[in-house]
């Protein structure tokens, strides 16, 4: 039988991009206030709207190994007896460590626990390469290397309105600089090598935010020799993403762009009209 994909819905893929490739995608739990909402089932607006009032902050919950072990059993019956299990970087939950330890003890099917060391667009491209090798044929003692190549050729880099939301909940690791946001600044964060969210700077606006990226994008293409995929991300931020968007794809005709939106678990710890800019290696050519 073909291998297996799962994924969580931090990886924010689409659903024509999840039903191409028959990708299993669990589901984060958004807790908002009393309630508790599969990621999935939460709307972008309703979450807006309780993130924007006086309300108790809004938490996240990963997903369970109940749920994931609901999952690798459906998986194992329909007769996969391997799963690539592509997930949330291990940077900023716990959630990898505890799946490694469980699969050491499950035995349906060969599992490959895979840390993305980010979020979004860097996790939903490590589906996307896998879904495409396991669709001409290949199996996961081959797709696993090049997940990790992919993985090592990824640069991310975004900005927050402040860092209330990162120091809140704990997935901002140098702490100190939370000074900058006793300023008005937009901090600018990226994932070090451990997939841990590090502050790195500082811009007055989002426009320079975003020519500090494309300087770096830049630098990229200087020192790769191969085509490069970029993805501007946003947290209901759409306008500023178009427009980052077509200037990306104007300045930079050889690299090809993309789009992705952050949810609301992602959206819980970096806040409302995040920017980022994710590049790497250009999965479709693998």
């Amino acid at each position: 039988m073909p291998t297996a994909i799962v994924t969580d819905t931090a990886s924010y893929l689409t659903p024509a991009q999840v039903a191409q490739y028959h990708i299993v995608v669990l589901p984060i739990t958004v807790i908002l206030g009393d309630h508790q909402y599969p990621e999935s089932e939460l709307s972008l607006q309703t979450f807006y709207d309780y993130l924007n009032t006086d309300n108790e902050l809004p938490t996240t919950a990963q997903v369970s190994l109940g749920q994931i072990e609901e999952a690798y059993d459906k998986l194992a019956a329909q007769g996969f007896d391997e799963i690539i299990s592509i997930h949330l970087s291990s940077g900023i939950t716990s959630f990898m460590s505890n799946l490694k330890m469980f699969c050491q003890t499950y035995t349906k099917a060969h599992i490959y626990p895979v840390d993305s060391l980010v979020a979004s667009a860097g996790e939903a491209n490590l589906c996307l390469l896998a879904g495409e090798m396991v669709a001409n044929g290949d199996k996961a003692a081959d797709i696993v290397p090049e997940l990790e190549n992919l993985r090592s050729t990824m640069q991310v880099y975004f900005a927050v309105d402040n860092l209330s939301h990162l120091a809140r909940t704990g997935r901002l690791s140098n702490r100190s600089a939370i000074i900058g946001n006793l300023l008005n600044i937009k901090p600018l964060l990226t994932f070090n090598d451990a997939g841990q969210i590090i502050a790195i700077g500082k811009e007055r606006t989002m426009k320079k935010a975003f020519h500090y990226m494309t300087d770096r994008l830049e630098e990229s293409l200087k020192t790769t020799d191969y085509s490069l995929h970029a993805t501007v991300i946003n947290a209901n931020n759409a306008e500023l993403a178009d427009a980052w968007t077509a200037e990306l794809t104007e300045q930079y005709p050889e690299v090809r762009i993309s789009q992705s939106q952050l949810g609301p678990a992602i959206s819980v710890h970096t806040g409302e009209k995040t920017m980022g800019l994710l590049w790497q290696r250009d999965w479709q050519s693998f």
